[in-house]
C-alpha cells in the first residue's frame, strides 16, 4: 500500500488539458456559478438560526467576518486552480502535494462541505415552498413534509427536488448552466425586492440589543457561517470545463464571493432591523420578517427568490461533488465506472446519480441540525489545507508558472489557517475541552473514511 504516493504536477496539467468534459464555461458563466452555489440557504434560511442563538443583529459582523476570511481564501484558491485546472479541485492539490492517503481524506471532507450540504438545502427549499402553498390555502400532510425524527415519514418535497436537480445535471453543463443563470437572475431579484420592502420598516430599536450572547459567539456563528459561503470552491471543480481556466477562474472565484459578501451583510442587517432577533428562528426568517411587517407582496417574491435561489445551491453542489469525484475514479481510489461520461451529454452521470440520491436521502429523511455544523467544519478544514499547499507549492515549486498569484501570500495564508483552526476548534470542542456532538460525529466520520482506505487498498487494483 502506497499511503504517501502522488501524483506528478505535470501529470495533473496534462489530464485537465486532455478531458473529454466539453469546455463551455466562460467568466460570466463562472460568476453565475459561484453565485448559485453561494446565496441561497444562508441568507433565506441560516441567518435566522445565527441571530435568534448566536450573534443577535451582530449575524451582520459574524457574515463579514466568515466573508473577509473566504475572500482570502478565494486568494489561494485561485492561485491552484489557475496552476492545476482540474475537475479534482481540493482533492487534486492535496495529492499532488502531501500524496494519496491525504487526497483520499479529503475526498471526504468533499462530502461533508457539498454532499450532506446538499441535503441541509434540499430540506430548506422544501421549506419555502410549503410555506408558499399554505399561504396559497394548500396543506401537505405532515407525515410527507418531515423527517422521522421529527413524527414524520419522509421530507418528499425535499427528496422530490434532488432528484429533479440530478436530473437536469445529467444532460450535462450546456443546460444545467442555462438553467442555473434563469434562477441566479430571479434570486438576484428577489433579493433586491427583499431591500426594497424591507427598508420601510426598518426600526432602529430592534438593534438596541445588538451583540446579545457577546462577542465569542458572534465568532461561532461565523464559524457556523463558513457553509453559507462553501459554493465558491466549486467553480475551481469547473476547471476542465472552461474555455479559458487560467483568466477565467480567477474572476469567477473572486468575483462571486466578493457580491456575496456584500448581500450577505446587508440581508442579515435588514432582517434585523425589520423583526426581533429572537423570533427569526425559524426555516424561512426573511418570508416570516416580511410576514409581521404585512409586505404580501414582498412576501411572495421574496419566497419564490428563496426556492430559485436554493435550486441553484443545491444544483452547484451536486455539480461540485460529481466532478470531484469524478477525478477520484480517473485516478484509481474508486471504481472506474465512476469515472464514465455519458456518450451524448459528456457528464459524469453515476457520480451524478450518486450524489443527487444523498442529497435525496439526507434532505428526505435527516434532521439538519448536526448536519449543518459538519458542513462548516468540512469547508474549514478544506480553507486550512488549502492555505497549506499554497505555502508549501511556493516553497516546493517556485519557478512553476502562476497565471495568479496571491498577494502577500505568507501573511495571508498563515492569517487563514490561524483564523480557521481557531474557528474549528470552537465548534469541536467546549469550554472545558470536551468534544461537542459534532466533534464526536467528525471524529467518527475520519476513521471510518481511513478505515474504508484500507479495506479498499487491498481489494481494489489501483491503475495510476
Amino acid at each position: 500500500m502506497s499511503f504517501l504516493r502522488k501524483k506528478s504536477f505535470e501529470s495533473v496539467k496534462e489530464i485537465g488539458s486532455s478531458s473529454g468534459l466539453s469546455k463551455t464555461l466562460g467568466a460570466f458563466d463562472l460568476i453565475l456559478l459561484g453565485l448559485g452555489a453561494m446565496i441561497g440557504t444562508g441568507v433565506f434560511v441560516v441567518t435566522g438560526i445565527i441571530a435568534a442563538k448566536y450573534a443577535g443583529p451582530a449575524v451582520m459582523i459574524s457574515y463579514a467576518i466568515a466573508g473577509i476570511t473566504c475572500i482570502f481564501v478565494a486568494f489561494v484558491y485561485t492561485e491552484l486552480a489557475a496552476m492545476l485546472p482540474t475537475s479534482g479541485s481540493i482533492y487534486t492539490y492535496s495529492y499532488v502535494a502531501f500524496g494519496e492517503v491525504f487526497a483520499w481524506m479529503i475526498g471526504s471532507v468533499i462530502i461533508l462541505e457539498l454532499g450532506v450540504a446538499s441535503g441541509i438545502v434540499a430540506a430548506g427549499w422544501s421549506g419555502y415552498v410549503q410555506g408558499i402553498l399554505a399561504a396559497g390555502g394548500i396543506e401537505l400532510p405532515k407525515a410527507l413534509t418531515t423527517v422521522p425524527t421529527n413524527g414524520g415519514i419522509v421530507n418528499l418535497p425535499a427528496f422530490l427536488i434532488s432528484v429533479f436537480i440530478g436530473f437536469i445535471l445529467f444532460l450535462g453543463t450546456k443546460d444545467s448552466k442555462k438553467l442555473n443563470a434563469i434562477l441566479v437572475f430571479i434570486k438576484m431579484a428577489a433579493i433586491f425586492v427583499f431591500i426594497i420592502a424591507a427598508a420601510p420598516h426598518f426600526d432602529a430599536t430592534n438593534w438596541s440589543n445588538f451583540m446579545p450572547f457577546g462577542f465569542s459567539n458572534v465568532l461561532v456563528g461565523a464559524s457556523i457561517l463558513f457553509l453559507a459561503f462553501t459554493g465558491f470552491g466549486t467553480i475551481a471543480t469547473a476547471a476542465e470545463e472552461c474555455k479559458n481556466p487560467k483568466r477565467d477562474i480567477m474572476i469567477g472565484i473572486i468575483g462571486s464571493l466578493v457580491l456575496t459578501t456584500i448581500v450577505y451583510v446587508a440581508m442579515a442587517g435588514l432582517v434585523t432591523g425589520i423583526a426581533p432577533f429572537d423570533q427569526l428562528n425559524n426555516d424561512q426568517p426573511l418570508a416570516y420578517a416580511l410576514t409581521i411587517n404585512n409586505s404580501k407582496i414582498g412576501l411572495a417574491i421574496v419566497a419564490t427568490g428563496a426556492v430559485c435561489g436554493m435550486m441553484t445551491v443545491l444544483m452547484m453542489n451536486i455539480y461540485g461533488t460529481s466532478r470531484i469525484f469524478y477525478a477520484i475514479a480517473r485516478d484509481g481510489l474508486l471504481p472506474k465506472s465512476f469515472a464514465k461520461l455519458h456518450p451524448k451529454y459528456d457528464s459524469p452521470y453515476i457520480t451524478i446519480i450518486i450524489f443527487a440520491s444523498l442529497a435525496a436521502i439526507l434532505g428526505g429523511f435527516c434532521s439538519t441540525e448536526l448536519l449543518t455544523q459538519l458542513t462548516s467544519m468540512g469547508a474549514i478544514i478544506d480553507y486550512i489545507t488549502v492555505a497549506t499547499i499554497v505555502l508549501l507549492f511556493r516553497t516546493r515549486l517556485p519557478n512553476a508558472q502562476r497565471a495568479f498569484k496571491c498577494p502577500l501570500v505568507y501573511i495571508i495564508a498563515p492569517f487563514i489557517i490561524c483564523a480557521c483552526v481557531y474557528l474549528l476548534f470552537i465548534q469541536v470542542f467546549d469550554g472545558e475541552f470536551n468534544l461537542h456532538t459534532a466533534g464526536r460525529a467528525l471524529l467518527i466520520w475520519f476513521v471510518t473514511i481511513f478505515v474504508l482506505y484500507i479495506v479498499r487498498s487491498f481489494f481494489m487494483k489501483k491503475e495510476i
